[in-house]
């Protein structure tokens, strides 16, 4: 059974798919994004997801792509932002290398820029993100291996300083 290197959790915006790609090129490995999955799956984006399908429908597709790649990706993994809400998928994160990517409001708000499609950022974009950034964090810290602060710092100083804590 294979089992990622790297396993990326965290909020919208705090660069796990940018973090991910990089970390995978260092490693010499492969990256998977596991909303990429679940939009290949679906034939449509997240947010069409969400509208059509609604979030249940969402949620039960991103488990799927979740258990999936984590039995059968080598590589670095980013999960959706929500993806850890599940406890299914807190159990299967249980003995890998997972490294909670942390960003403050600001710098998600920034890197988010809010204009694009995020299904659970759309009334009140701001307010949004700080009730799922607060309601989450305790789940990241938990599930966390490694936790990397991410406000104000380039991918490679933060691709740098995960590397530091994987096992070689």
């Amino acid at each position: 059974m294979t089992s990622p290197r790297a396993v990326l959790i965290g909020p919208p915006g705090s660069g796990k798919t940018t973090v991910g790609r990089m970390l995978a090129h260092r490693l010499g490995t492969g990256f998977r994004d596991t909303d990429a999955d679940v939009e290949t799956v679906a034939g449509k984006p997240v947010a069409d997801i969400f509208v059509d399908d609604g979030e249940e429908r969402f949620r039960e597709l991103e488990a799927a792509a979740v258990r999936q790649a984590l039995a059968g990706h080598d590589g670095v993994l980013a999960l959706g932002g929500g993806a850890i809400l599940s406890e299914a998928t807190q159990e299967l994160l249980d003995g890998h290398h997972v490294i909670y990517l942390q960003v403050g409001l600001t710098d998600a708000v920034q890197r988010v820029g809010l204009a694009q499609a995020r299904p659970l950022l759309v009334l009140n974009p701001r307010s949004q993100l700080k009730r799922l950034m607060e309601e989450r964090r305790p789940v990241y810290e938990r599930l966390a291996s490694i936790i990397v602060a991410t406000d104000g710092r380039q991918p490679e100083e933060i691709v740098g300083e995960i590397l530091k804590g994987l096992p070689a």
